[in-house]
């Protein structure tokens, strides 16, 4: 064989070796939003079980706060339709629209001394702000696996074996900007 061959030989093989590398790359990005996915699913998941939970203790307290409870039902019902669904942007508006119930809710509970003092209303309380936190880390964690899914397989050469085996790029969870107005909790006590 000719140094011209062997030459030749060994660029196809480091090509070979490389496309290899790119492919499962990619394959790995495209896991990793799919656990992403997965961690959320589950957080909400124990969230939804736990909000009828709240609402009961609160409607024992609360008889005269029944929008603010029917608000955070049906926007439970939402987040749970997109869940279902798969809908990332009618899940990022449903999710929007039960923190601001929730917010609502637990800043209308500190009028009822009663409530604030039950055990059972504390830990529901507690154990949703955690799931809450615990949301909030994993959908930063799901945006950057999509973000760096996205950017691969646009940049050059990913996009050659992205287009070839029909990677796809993923949405962003992500909130409209009236979701990101802070809430005005002093109008929630002058009710």
């Amino acid at each position: 064989m000719t140094i011209t061959g062997f030459i030749f030989w060994a660029f196809i093989a480091v090509s070979i070796v490389y496309l290899i590398i790119i492919y499962n790359n990619l394959v790995s990005l495209k896991h990793n939003v799919s656990k992403a996915w997965s961690n959320i699913d589950v957080l909400l998941k124990q969230r939804h079980d736990e909000l009828p939970k709240l609402v009961e203790t609160c409607r024992q307290y609360m008889q005269y706060e029944q929008d603010t409870l029917e608000k955070v039902m049906q926007a439970r019902a939402s987040v749970a339709t997109a869940q279902q669904k798969g809908d990332i942007s009618a899940l990022g508006s449903a999710e929007g629209a039960l923190r601001m119930g929730l917010g609502s809710l637990f800043a209308i509970a500190e009028a009822y001394p009663e409530l604030k003092a039950d055990q059972s209303f504390q830990h529901l309380q507690a154990r949703i702000t955690g799931l809450e936190n615990s949301i909030a880390d994993r959908r930063e964690f799901y945006n950057e696996s999509v973000n760096i899914n996205n950017v691969r397989i646009e940049q050059f050469p990913d996009l050659i074996l992205a287009r070839f085996f029909g990677f796809k790029s993923f949405t962003l969870l992500e909130f409209t900007s009236e979701e990101l107005v802070d809430l005005d909790i002093k109008s929630l006590f002058e009710r």
